[in-house]
C-alpha cells in the first residue's frame, strides 16, 4: 500500500536528497548497490544480536534504495536494466535482514521457523506480481508491500532491542499478514486471467 501511495508523499523529502546524490556524480546503480551493502551490514548486525544498530543500519540501507528511482528520473537514465538491478537488490536486502534475524534466533525453534515462513512469504509476494505481470495482469496490491514489510520488521527488531520482548509476536503477525498478502495477490490475479 505504501509502495503505491507513499511515493508522491515522500517525493518532497527524497527528491532533494536524490538531487544531492546527483551532484556527487553518483549513478542510480551505484546508489542501489550502496543501499544493498548497507542493508546487508544491518543484517549482519542483527545476526550478531545488535538489534537497535542493525535496524538503524538496515533502515538507512532501505532509504538509500528508495533514492535510486528519483535519481534515475532526474538524470533521465531510468531503464529496464536499472529496474532489474533494483528489484534484485530489494530481494537480497530482505533476505539479508530476515536471514540475520533467523541466525540470531537459531536456538529458538519457534523464532527460527517463523523467520523461515516470513522469508518464504516475503519472496512469494513479488513472485506473484512478476508472474501476474508476465501474463498481462496487474500483480500489485495487498496489505504488505515491500515498504510495509521493511518498516514492520525493522521496527519490531529495534523495539525488541530496546527491551520489550516483541520479536516473536511481531514475527507471528508478520507471517500472517504477508501470507494474507500472497493470497490477496493470487486472488486478484486469478480474477484477471481468462
Amino acid at each position: 500500500m505504501l509502495d503505491l501511495r507513499g511515493r508522491s508523499r515522500l517525493a518532497p523529502i527524497l527528491d532533494p536528497i536524490a538531487k544531492g546524490l546527483g551532484k556527487l556524480k553518483l549513478t542510480p546503480t551505484i546508489v542501489t548497490i550502496m543501499g544493498l551493502v548497507v542493508t546487508i551490514a544491518g543484517g549482519v548486525l542483527i545476526a550478531s544480536g545488535r538489534y537497535v544498530a542493525g535496524a538503524m543500519v538496515g533502515g538507512a540501507g532501505s532509504l538509500l534504495d528508495a533514492l535510486d528511482g528519483p535519481l534515475a528520473r532526474m538524470q533521465g537514465t531510468a531503464s529496464t536494466k536499472g529496474a532489474f538491478i533494483d528489484t534484485m537488490s530489494d530481494r537480497f536486502g530482505e533476505i539479508a535482514v530476515l536471514a540475520g534475524l533467523a541466525f540470531s534466533l537459531r536456538f529458538d525453534e519457534t523464532g527460527l521457523m517463523l523467520c523461515v515462513f516470513a522469508l518464504a512469504a516475503s519472496l512469494l509476494i513479488p513472485y506473484v506480481r512478476a508472474k501476474a505481470e508476465s501474463w498481462g495482469a496487474e500483480g500489485r496490491g495487498g496489505w504488505m508491500g515491500r515498504a510495509e514489510r521493511v518498516i514492520f520488521v525493522l521496527a519490531g527488531v529495534a523495539i525488541d532491542g530496546l527491551g520489550p520482548p516483541v520479536l516473536l509476536p511481531m514475527l507471528w503477525i508478520f507471517v500472517v499478514l504477508t501470507t494474507f498478502t500472497v493470497l490477496q495477490r493470487i486472488r486478484n490475479t486469478w480474477r484477471q486471467l481468462d
